[in-house]
């Protein structure tokens, strides 16, 4: 027999499989998932989700996908958070430190208070990435934020209102455009590809047994 456990999901008690994670102890529930479901495999961050466990006082954030339900979980989705997403034409403007004063000046405000960090799904180190920015240091910035599926789960804990997403994609698209090393390889393999290369290569592809592809793919010839 399933080990079943009890969770209440926007407060309503349901009894779901020990094994299920949230999302699928949801869809186990009779929910149908049309928002706040994308990859399903982590990457998305469309299924930013809290919880706290009956009788505990901390509250959890994680990714309904990922996280397996508990005896005793109370649920809530957070599948859409209002960022704030300045425009901007990263032809003009520039890796310096006034670029963040001008589009995301809340960044300043930080008080240091780590919820962000705190609340990360994915376990960044938030307000270490943010002091990056503070200071125009794009390329660590970058780095620190660089697994970062923008699910906003840390600017719903922040209250200086920063848009801590926001601000990691505008440094990581300086870091690539201004800062980070041209790759030529890679700049000669775009080409190919407009330039037709691979087409015909890609519609033999597309008629092959799934099978067959499968067996290409895992004895690839892998570039050095």
């Amino acid at each position: 027999m399933q080990e079943m456990v009890n969770i209440y999901l926007y407060g309503k008690k349901y009894s779901v499989p020990a094994e299920l994670t949230i999302m699928c102890a949801m869809e186990y529930a009779g929910y149908q998932l049309v928002r706040g479901c994308g990859c399903r495999n982590g990457f998305c961050g469309a299924c930013a989700t809290i919880y706290r466990i009956k009788g505990q006082q901390e509250l959890h954030s994680c990714l309904a996908c990922q996280t397996k339900v508990e005896e005793g979980m109370y649920i809530a989705t957070l599948p859409f958070f209002p960022l704030v997403k300045q425009v901007y034409d990263i032809e003009t403007v520039k890796p310096t430190e006034q670029i963040m004063m001008q589009l995301y000046p809340e960044i300043y405000a930080c008080v240091g208070c780590n919820a962000c960090t705190k609340a990360c799904t994915q376990e960044l180190n938030v307000m270490q990435y943010i002091a990056y920015a503070q200071r125009g240091d794009f390329e660590a910035c970058a780095e620190e934020s660089f697994d970062c599926v923008m699910c906003g789960v840390c600017s719903s804990r922040c209250p200086a209102g920063i848009s801590h997403p926001q601000v990691a994609m505008l440094a990581r698209r300086l870091n690539g455009k201004y800062l980070a090393p041209k790759t030529a390889h890679l700049a000669d393999r775009v080409q190919e590809i407009k330039d037709g290369t691979f087409e015909e290569l890609l519609e033999n592809l597309m008629q092959k047994p799934i099978s067959e592809m499968k067996e290409l793919y895992n004895n690839r010839e892998i570039e050095k």
